[in-house]
């Protein structure tokens, strides 16, 4: 039974030695049960305390690990049911869904399309994280159709398939794949037939997902099949319809991280296809699916089209809302500048960084950009803030010697700070300081502005 802030307290050293990173014992203590700090923070905790603390420390979510070829997938360690609360930590995988009745050629053709599927979104490589491969006959086609995907683009695996012999074949192919570690998700287990999937989940130490209407029943089988030796678990509460799929994604969360009820404290498996009747909503379902609880999201198809914004998605819900997404600041040449290109300024936080960068790129036209360090705000935050003004900008000009490597002195700062352009002035004495547009997309056309001052 999990405890609370007074009962951990009184379990820990009392020293206020500050290691943990908080002032007081008692402050860690109350994190702890909040489920915000980590046991092993105490230097100075004692075995038996340790060993009592153990529930406590626990994240409410179990950690989940589907893996393949040094490539994974985590599910799971959340603590929290809201973003802003602290953060979301392990994304939801995107799996496509690949079946063995496909033709072989075919179903090369198409894992080797979504492996190689990648997009660049603000310095970040987004990619499809693996394939989900459903068994609809033989135990053999569904081998042959797992050491194909393997052989072709070697990632993450979630097997699908409702028999558990036909399920040994696949898990076998995958398994024994030559110089592949593989260890993937075992899909298909009910009430009536877990108990055969949890003894090849536990020989093959695989995670396995178990599907079940009733959240009563859900969560005592997930008790018995800890029992049975699998700890690492997936739950599907198989629901096909978005309004009760989502009760129940938010009502499991719930369960498990404000009860601290753990036979419900495991990751979510979704199909966002199957909860809805036309194709046109399917990014609908999955963009439920993300936003709302899902560890694991299996796709039925693959389009360009529909993947990209889920990844987009995926990666904004999951960035720590309290720390804006960075690069380094200093000066990116683009276009192979000379010393007679424009000089641009910006902030560090890598949303104003790349649009600048990519109209800057964009446009054919050489030129570099400084980007100052603003502790990663947009350039009118960075301003309000204090965190991009003159003096800030002048430093960075300097530091980064770029006099040296102009042949003239031309700073074009961003429209919305003209403010600054007096300060900016005195500053830099004998620099000209040349108010550029407002907007990133208008760039390109303000290279005929800047030649003709």
């Amino acid at each position: 039974m999990a405890m609370n802030g007074m009962q951990i307290y009184r379990l820990l050293p009392r020293t206020n030695c500050k290691e943990c990173g908080f002032p007081t014992c008692l402050a860690f203590a109350m994190k702890l049960a909040a489920k915000q700090a980590e046991l092993a923070d105490c230097p100075y905790v004692s075995d038996e305390s340790r060993a009592k603390l153990e529930e406590a420390s626990q994240p409410p979510i179990r950690l989940v690990t589907v893996q393949a070829n040094g490539s994974q997938v985590q599910a799971g360690n959340e603590t929290v049911m809201f973003r802003h609360e602290k953060r979301f930590f392990n994304k939801p995988g995107l799996f496509c869904r690949l079946r063995d009745d496909m033709p072989l050629g075919e179903l090369k053709s198409r894992a080797l399309e979504i492996a190689d599927y990648m997009v660049e979104y603000v310095g970040m490589e987004l990619r499809v994280d693996g394939f989900a491969i459903e068994a609809t006959g033989s135990g053999e086609a569904f081998g042959a159709a797992v050491r194909a995907a393997l052989d072709t683009a070697p990632r993450p695996l979630i097997l699908i398939a409702e028999d558990a012999e036909v399920m040994a074949e696949g898990v076998k192919a995958a398994t024994s794949a030559e110089g592949i570690e593989v260890r993937p998700l075992l899909y298909g287990a009910t009430a009536d037939t877990w108990e055969a999937f949890a003894k090849l989940a536990a020989e093959h130490n695989c995670p396995m997902a178990i599907r079940e209407e009733y959240l009563d029943v859900l969560s005592g089988l997930a008790t018995e099949i800890q029992k049975a030796g699998v700890n690492d678990i997936v739950l599907d509460h198989g629901a096909r319809d978005l309004p009760v799929a989502l009760a129940k994604q938010t009502q499991m969360r719930r369960l498990a991280l404000k009860k601290n009820f753990r036979p419900l404290g495991y990751p979510q498996i979704a199909f966002p296809d199957e909860s809805v009747d036309t194709p046109d909503m399917s990014p609908i379902a999955a963009t439920q699916a993300i936003c709302k609880y899902a560890g694991f999201v299996v796709l039925d198809g693959f389009s360009p089209a529909t993947v990209y914004p889920l990844l987009a998605l995926r990666e904004n819900l999951y960035t720590d809302p309290q720390t804006p997404i960075q690069v380094q600041p200093g000066v990116y040449e683009l276009n192979d500048p000379t010393p007679d290109a424009p000089l641009y300024v910006t902030t560090n936080f890598s949303i104003t960084y790349f649009a600048v960068a990519n109209e800057i790129s964009g446009s054919g036209r050489p030129g570099w950009l400084l980007v100052v360090d603003s502790e990663g705000m947009s350039v009118l935050t960075a301003w309000a803030a204090g965190k991009f003004d003159a003096e800030r900008i002048a430093k960075a000009v300097k530091a980064n010697g770029l006099e040296s490597k102009l042949s003239h002195k031309k700073l074009v700062i961003p429209g919305h700070v003209s403010i600054l352009l007096g300060e900016i002035e005195e500053e830099l004495p004998g620099w000209k300081i040349l108010v550029g547009p407002r907007d990133a997309v208008d760039i390109p056309s303000y290279y005929t502005v800047w030649q003709a001052v």
